[in-house]
């Protein structure tokens, strides 16, 4: 099969950074299976305007902003669907005395005990290595809220895995 020009532009471009939207996807929702049909969900979104988008400046940025916001919407919908089901299945109100600290704890566990936004800048500026502004342009926020936002998350996901050494 012949690719034109602009379906083998696509082409390359997904071969190219599947797997890295696939491991932000994963990184932000923690699971595994949800990552590539986010990935795969993104790139189809992608594709369908890429006409537009490949003549933009940063087309990977949009891409991980694509994922991200999948990611959020993925999270939401469970949230949501985790409470309606609390609600049904709940008698009486549960008193929680604190965290749960003799749970195991690792990374990820860790991470997911972070508000979206705080995750999402953890994630793409230390596990993707990505600078404050690229960043920025993924999650569509200014370059300040990417320092202050990793800032907080990270001194977050230091207290809770310190907790967890200070335990073992």
């Amino acid at each position: 099969m012949l690719l034109d020009d602009t379906s083998a532009e696509f082409h390359d471009f997904f071969e190219l950074h599947y797997a890295e939207l696939s491991r932000l996807a994963h990184l932000l929702t923690g699971e595994t299976d949800a990552a590539d049909d986010l990935a795969a969900d993104a790139l189809i979104a992608l594709w369908q305007c890429w006409d537009r988008l490949r003549a933009s400046d940063h087309p990977l940025a949009y891409a991980r902003g694509v994922v991200a916001n999948m990611a959020r919407e993925r999270i939401r919908g469970a949230v949501r669907e985790r409470r309606r089901i609390a609600l049904f299945w709940a008698r009486s109100p549960q008193k929680v005395e604190g965290p749960d600290v003799a749970a195991v704890m690792d990374v990820r566990a860790a991470l997911a005990r972070l508000p979206f936004r705080k995750r999402a800048c953890v994630v793409l500026r230390h596990a993707l290595d990505l600078s404050e502004k690229d960043t920025a342009q993924a999650l569509g926020i200014s370059i300040g809220t990417v320092k202050s936002q990793t800032s907080k998350g990270m001194a977050e996901l230091e207290r809770v895995l310190d907790v967890r050494a200070v335990r073992t």
